[in-house]
C-alpha cells in the first residue's frame, strides 16, 4: 500500500475520528503507520495499523487533569497514545510504541515540531531495557510458534510446558510494569494433574502481603491472556494456521534484528528496507520444507538460533547505558508541554 494512498484514506469519513474527536485533531503531534506496513512486510490482506502521539490541550495541563490512557478506534485499527502514556512506554523501550520513532518518512502523515522533537531525541529513550522488551517480545513469538506446532504432536504435558515457558517471559514484563514481586512470592510450576484430559497442568503458588489487587488483577489478566492466546491457536484451519505460523516466525526474527540494531548503537529503524526480502522470504514460507507430509520448521529454528546468538551477543556488548536518559526525557516533556502552552 503506497504511502500516498494510505495519506488519502486517512482523509476519509473512515478516519473522521481523527479530526473531530475533542482530544486529537490539532493535538495530534505524530501519525504514522504500524504493523506489517511500517516493517515493509505486508501483503495484499495486512490490514492498515495506524499508530499516533498526541499531547494534552491547555486546560488539561493547566488543571493536571489529564487524559493518559490511549484513544482506539478498533474498526480502523488505530491506536493514538497521550503523551504521558508514551514516554513511560518508551522509557521501557515497547518495541510496538518505541518503533514510532523510527518510521520511515514517507509514513509521516502528522508530524508537527512536538513530534519532531520525540524522533529526533530518540536515543534518550533507549537503554538496556531493550534486551528485556525485544527480547521477551521475541521469546513471547518463539513460544508461540512453538506451541502451535507442538499442539498437533506432543502430548498434554509437553503442551504445557510450552504455555510454562510463555508465562515465564511474560513474567519478566509483569516484574517491570506493576508493583513488585519476586519468583518467589509468586511461583509457576508444573504438578499432575486431576483434571479430566490433563496428565499435568500448570499450578501457582502466591506469597504476596500488602500487594495492590488492582495490579495484581492485571497481572493475572496478562497471564490468563497468555494462555488464552495459546488456545486460540487450536481453533485455527490449516491454510490460516500455516499463514499465521510463517507471520509469527517473521517477526520474531525481525524483533531480533531490530533489537540487535538498538543494542549495537545504531538507533530505531523500522522500516526494513535491507531486511525486506530475508523477512518476505520467511512470511511466504520458503524456510519450510515437507517431512513426513507435514510442515518441517527446523530450518526456521536454525535461523532463530543464529539470530538470537546475535542479539544475545550484542545484549552483553551494548553500547547503552543500563538505565534511559530521565532527566533529558523529562526537559524533552517540559519543552514540549511549553509549546503547547505557548510559553
Amino acid at each position: 500500500m503506497k504511502p500516498e494512498y494510505i495519506a488519502q484514506r486517512l482523509k476519509s469519513e473512515e478516519y473522521s475520528f481523527l479530526r473531530e474527536h475533542e482530544s486529537l485533531g490539532k493535538n495530534i503531534i505524530l501519525l504514522t503507520t504500524g504493523g506489517s506496513h511500517a516493517y515493509g512486510t505486508e501483503v495484499e490482506t495486512s490490514d492498515l495499523d495506524i499508530r499516533g502521539i498526541c499531547v494534552n490541550s491547555k486546560r488539561e495541563i493547566l488543571t493536571m487533569d489529564c487524559l493518559d490512557t490511549p484513544i482506539e478506534d478498533r474498526k480502523t485499527d488505530t491506536v493514538i497514545y497521550f503523551l504521558k502514556q508514551i514516554i513511560n512506554l518508551l522509557l521501557n523501550c515497547n518495541p510496538n510504541c518505541i518503533e514510532m520513532l523510527g518510521t520511515k518518512e514517507e509514513h509521516l502523515f502528522v508530524l508537527s515540531e512536538e513530534g519532531k522533537m520525540l524522533r529526533d531525541h530518540a536515543d534518550y529513550f533507549l537503554s538496556q531495557k531493550a534486551v528485556h522488551s525485544f527480547g521477551g517480545y521475541a521469546t513471547a513469538q518463539l513460544r508461540r510458534l512453538q506451541n502451535a506446532l507442538a499442539r498437533g504432536h506432543y502430548p498434554q504435558k509437553e503442551k504445557e510446558k510450552h504455555i510454562l515457558g510463555s508465562l515465564h517471559s511474560q513474567m519478566v514484563h509483569l516484574q517491570e510494569n506493576y508493583h513488585t514481586f519476586t519468583n518467589g512470592e509468586l511461583k509457576l510450576y508444573i504438578d499432575k494433574s486431576n483434571r479430566k484430559d490433563f496428565d499435568e497442568e500448570i499450578y501457582m503458588d502466591i506469597e504476596l502481603k500488602h500487594y495492590p489487587i488492582r495490579d495484581f488483577k492485571s497481572i493475572y489478566s496478562d497471564m490468563s491472556n497468555v494462555i488464552r492466546d495459546y488456545e486460540s491457536l487450536n481453533h485455527r484451519n490449516n491454510k490460516k494456521d500455516e499463514l499465521h505460523l510463517n507471520k509469527h516466525a517473521m517477526h520474531l526474527i525481525r524483533l531480533l534484528i531490530m533489537g540487535t540494531e538498538i543494542l549495537e548503537g545504531e538507533g530505531v529503524n523500522t522500516y526494513r528496507g535491507k531486511d525486506r526480502d530475508f523477512l518476505m522470504k520467511i512470511r511466504n514460507g520458503e524456510f519450510v520444507t515437507k517431512k513426513g507430509g507435514k510442515d518441517d520448521y527446523t530450518h526456521i529454528f536454525e535461523i532463530v538460533d543464529e539470530y538470537e546468538k546475535k542479539f544475545k551477543y550484542a545484549a552483553e556488548h551494548t553500547v547503552l547505558p543500563s538505565k534511559p536518559r530521565y532527566k533529558e526525557v523529562e526537559d524533552l516533556a517540559i519543552a514540549i508541554n511549553r509549546r503547547v502552552l505557548g510559553m
